[in-house]
């Protein structure tokens, strides 16, 4: 049975997660992927919600998807919230559609009834494995008679609806994949509605598509094992058949499934670590893809202008969370200073903004966040900015302030220069610094870097962090005289 080619007047694409968890990064990047390829062909872009499982499913997971999408600027032309002319656009709320078109497929006899209880069936499935050959359905409900169907009816049975699925073989192009074919004798007919009057997934997802318009179906490879069932029924329907394009999956490095062993999964973990949903959407692009020009940093915008799916990768990607770190950074340090401390401050919550004023927060953040790939660690790399006390770090207190050089520089600090320092001037105390240095080198054969960590280390407690001359300013006279002499 080969699918029938759908001619398209546009291009419509969907997202359809299931709310049965917060939006992980592998439906991210369908969601991505999908919302290029409707960006790049001027098409809609869909967002459905499929919540049949309604046991699993939760309103706080279906917000999570919403505000995940948002977040990533994947924002969808139709859907739950919005509204269009294809809705509803929530699953559960689409159960009355169903049933018309198991009937339509019933009458067209494409379907059938069938009363198997689970006991019979899990019966033929385990004489399948004692013979050692495939198991698929036997399909004896396929010729019952009315005079029987009314018997099992009587027993108390409610039948689930079957598709019978034709002789032959399955197949279509992928957009990614290429041709793929399947053999029908090895899939056996497959329930389109269980027994509680519920659609199966491969059911239900034909007709919301078939209803909405889709032309072009981009989900992991996953699904390809669904694509054949699901070709059948448009087919049975008469319907024209979307294209189909499958992604390779998302592996951790170790080639293991993706899971939260290796580190976040979903995109608010993520952003909660403190990564920059420009970055994670740049770094998501690029698992399977490759951008023209060879350059890697790109916007949505430029993304979406240059993305083609006939180029995507049918291999599986593996998600480098260095990468994605180095990513990141870069994102960081491009990033406009005024929001990207906005975007800081809840990372600095646990400390007193109000000792700064705004222009001297932003100035922290600058002078800091040259080394950081993740805004969460600048909760640590900013520690010393706030309170009057330091902690002094161990190594940092036995092997310099316990030493020889703090022991001459400190004391001399304290007794010739602090009043001398010029805590308004980053300029002029730079100079200040640097005339110290030279006096150290000359007069006791101390090496400038020695003489400025001993300084650092009493003021900060590390050995290393933000431009010294900057940071004396900003934690002003009356601390660092404090914190030198609290050292000494």
């Amino acid at each position: 049975m080969e699918n029938k080619m759908t001619t398209l007047n546009e291009v419509r694409v969907r997202i359809a997660p299931s709310p049965s968890g917060n939006l992980h990064i592998g439906t991210a990047r369908t969601a991505l992927f999908n919302y290029l390829f409707a960006k790049k062909n001027n098409g809609k872009y869909v967002l459905r919600i499929e919540d049949t499982d309604l046991e699993r499913s939760s309103q706080a997971y279906i917000d999570n998807i919403y505000d995940s999408l948002k977040a990533l600027g994947l924002n969808w032309d139709e859907g739950p919230d919005v509204g269009g002319p294809y809705g509803p656009y929530q699953q559960s709320e689409r159960f009355d559609i169903y049933p018309k078109y198991a009937q339509k497929l019933i009458d067209a006899g494409y379907a059938y009834e069938c009363f198997c209880t689970q006991e019979e069936l899990d019966a033929e499935k385990e004489e399948s494995i004692k013979n050692k050959r495939p198991h698929k359905y036997s399909g004896k409900c396929r010729h019952l008679t009315e005079e029987e169907k009314e018997k099992l009816r009587a027993e108390g049975r409610k039948p689930s609806i079957r598709f019978h699925v034709p002789e032959g073989e399955t197949s279509y192009d992928d957009m990614v994949k290429g041709h793929l074919h399947f053999d029908n004798a090895l899939i056996g007919d497959f329930v389109i509605m269980k027994s509680n009057g519920t659609p199966t997934y491969n059911f239900a997802v034909v007709i919301d598509d078939m209803e909405m318009k889709i032309s072009h179906i981009i989900r992991g490879e996953d699904h390809i094992s669904n694509t054949a069932k699901q070709i059948m029924i448009y087919n049975a329907l008469g319907a024209e058949v979307p294209k189909f394009g499958h992604l390779g999956m998302i592996l951790a490095p170790d080639r293991s499934k993706l899971s939260k062993r290796h580190g976040a999964t979903a995109v608010s973990e993520f952003v909660e670590k403190g990564y920059l949903t420009e970055a994670l959407v740049n770094f998501v692009a690029l698992l399977g893809w490759s951008p023209s020009d060879g350059h890697e940093i790109k916007t949505l915008d430029e993304i979406a202008a240059d993305f083609r799916i006939n180029e995507v990768s049918s291999s599986n990607s593996i998600f480098e969370y260095d990468k994605l770190n180095w990513m990141n950074g870069q994102y960081i340090k491009k990033m406009d200073l005024a929001k990207l401390t906005q975007l800081v401050k809840p990372y600095l919550s646990c400390y007193d903004l109000s000792e700064y004023t705004e222009k001297q927060l932003e100035r922290i953040v600058e002078v800091t966040r040259e080394p950081i790939t993740i805004l969460s660690e600048l909760t640590n790399d900013t520690k010393y900015f706030f309170g009057k006390d330091v902690e002094i770090e161990p190594d940092v207190q036995e092997k310099i302030l316990n030493g020889e050089v703090a022991k001459k520089v400190l004391p001399y600090v304290i007794e010739n220069e602090l009043d001398k320092w010029d805590f308004e001037d980053e300029e002029k105390l730079h100079e200040q610094l640097a005339d110290l240095r030279t006096y150290f080198k000359e007069q006791h054969g101390i090496k400038p870097k020695e003489t400025m960590w001993a300084i650092r280390a009493a003021v900060t407690g590390r050995t290393h962090g933000a431009d010294m001359v900057a940071t004396l300013v900003l934690l002003g006279k009356d601390r660092v005289v404090y914190r030198i002499k609290k050292a000494v």
